[in-house]
This record gives structure tokens, C-alpha cells and sequence, in this order.
């Protein structure tokens, strides 16, 4: 399968991407930690089976070098539909995993115009509450030495310019999550572009969480007597948040009928 990949530079990062396959552009962003290898090995190449897949490395992470500044969804957003732009991409499909379907969902309430549909799965949330709260405790302090030797750090020692910038990689992400307030439930509520949720039922997120933000995006509704909604919901059965990356067979399937569907 066709595959180039390159350096953009955006927003002062010389932004690290791929390109696989040919089709109408999807968008792929990694999780918090993550590359496109550690993240999407096995679903990338399902989905550049019909689609031109543009797989994004955010800053700091995998082959992006990091930049003197503070992670946060706004820039992430915007270094994103900078990228975009740099490759002629005016309108995508938008897929990403935890921090990158956050991303995702940034773009969308930020950038409706250059997001056809999103995709935002893994830790499916709008405010940070939502999460289970001995996940919150966690927060509390940077953890570099628990993720030491992990697949998420053997994966960054294998991509990263600087190898020896990780710590300060859990440091960033660590103070995002402990920072971000998450957005108003109006502005999820007036979201234009159609959003398919995705969590695993013993994913980081309460489902309860997960489907509240469906009712704020028109669901819920009985679909024999009103019309379904543009948005959809998908709670994947015996899935933690990472194992749900190995869902490939799922997600592939839900992805690719909710970006094309049929009716």
C-alpha cells in the first residue's frame, strides 16, 4: 500500500505526519503518550483500504519534536488544521483515540467547516468529571516512573528526535489533565458536525458520562418514531480504554459505516 510521510512546519513545529492509501482524506490522531504505530498499527491499514489517511503526530510526541509551550486542546486543534493546510486538505474526516478525539472534537466546535464527520474514541468526555474519580487522584502527580518501560515509552524511544524528552512529555500531558476544564454542555449541544462516541464499558470514563454527551448531541431519542440522529454511540462490551484499540474488527466496522453511511 502507497504510504509517504514528511515534516510540516506549523505553528513552529516541524509537524510529523503519513499519508497511506488513496480516497477522500481521513484525519488520524494518536492518543495521549502515543504514535501512529503504538496507537493505530493494525486499524490504520483497514482504513487506507478506501480512504487517504493522514496520520498526525502531535507536538512532543512521536517524530514532532517538542516546542517551549504548554499542551492544551486549542493549539493542538490548531496545529492540526494547520497541518491540513499545508498538505491542501479543506474538508476531512476526523478520527482520533482519547487526547486525539478530544482533538477532534476541538476542531469541530472550533473549525465546523474543515470537519466533515468526527470520530472521538477512548475516554469519551466533555468534562472532566466524567471520568471515574480514582482516575482523577491519579492526576495529582506526573507519572513518569509508572509508565518507565512501558509500550507507550518504548514506542516514543523508537520515534522521538530527543528520546530523552519523555518525562517531560508525562509532565505536559499531566498538567492538561489536570488543567483542562472541559467545555460547556451548551456548546456540545450546539455542535453542527455529526460525532460518533466510542467508549469501552470499562473504559476511564462513566458511561453514564458518555451518554449524557449523546443526549446533548440529539440522542436518545425512539429512532422508530423520530428521526435517528446524525450523531451515534457505540459502548464496546468486556473493553478497557487501551484494550479498545484492539477492537480493530469493531471499530473498523463502526467507523467506516458511520463516515459512509448508507442511507
Amino acid at each position: 500500500m502507497l504510504m509517504t510521510s514528511g515534516y510540516a512546519p506549523v505553528n513552529g513545529l516541524d509537524m510529523y505526519y503519513e499519508v497511506h492509501g488513496a480516497g477522500s482524506p481521513l484525519v488520524l490522531l494518536h492518543g495521549a503518550m502515543g504514535t501512529i504505530d503504538s496507537c493505530f498499527s493494525t486499524l490504520l491499514p483497514r482504513l487506507a483500504e478506501t480512504r487517504r489517511v493522514i496520520a498526525v503526530e502531535l507536538q512532543g510526541h512521536g517524530h514532532t519534536a517538542d516546542v517551549d509551550r504548554p499542551l492544551s486542546y486549542p493549539q493542538l486543534a490548531d496545529d492540526t488544521v494547520a497541518l491540513m493546510g499545508a498538505l491542501d486538505v479543506d474538508v476531512a474526516d476526523i478520527v482520533g483515540y482519547s487526547l486525539g478525539g478530544a482533538v477532534a472534537l476541538q476542531i469541530a466546535l472550533v473549525r465546523p467547516e474543515v470537519a466533515r464527520r468526527i470520530v472521538f474514541a477512548g475516554g469519551t468526555s466533555y468534562n472532566p468529571q466524567g471520568l471515574h474519580p480514582e482516575l482523577l487522584t491519579q492526576f495529582e502527580t506526573p507519572p513518569v516512573d509508572e509508565l518507565s518501560g512501558s509500550v507507550w515509552h518504548q514506542a516514543y524511544l523508537a520515534a522521538a528526535p530527543d528520546p530523552d524528552a519523555w518525562a517531560s512529555l508525562v509532565t505536559k500531558v499531566n498538567a492538561l489533565d489536570r488543567t483542562f476544564a472541559g467545555w460547556p454542555a451548551e456548546e456540545i449541544r450546539a455542535l453542527s458536525v455529526p460525532a460518533l462516541l466510542i467508549i469501552g464499558d470499562s473504559d476511564i470514563v462513566r458511561p453514564e458520562h458518555t451518554v449524557q454527551m449523546f443526549r446533548l448531541l440529539g440522542g436518545g431519542v425512539v429512532g422508530d418514531l423520530a428521526d435517528m440522529p446524525e450523531s451515534q454511540l457505540a459502548i464496546l462490551p468486556g473493553t478497557s480504554h487501551v484494550g479498545l484499540l484492539e477492537r480493530v474488527d469493531w471499530l473498523h466496522s463502526m467507523i467506516s459505516e458511520f463516515l459512509n453511511p448508507a442511507r
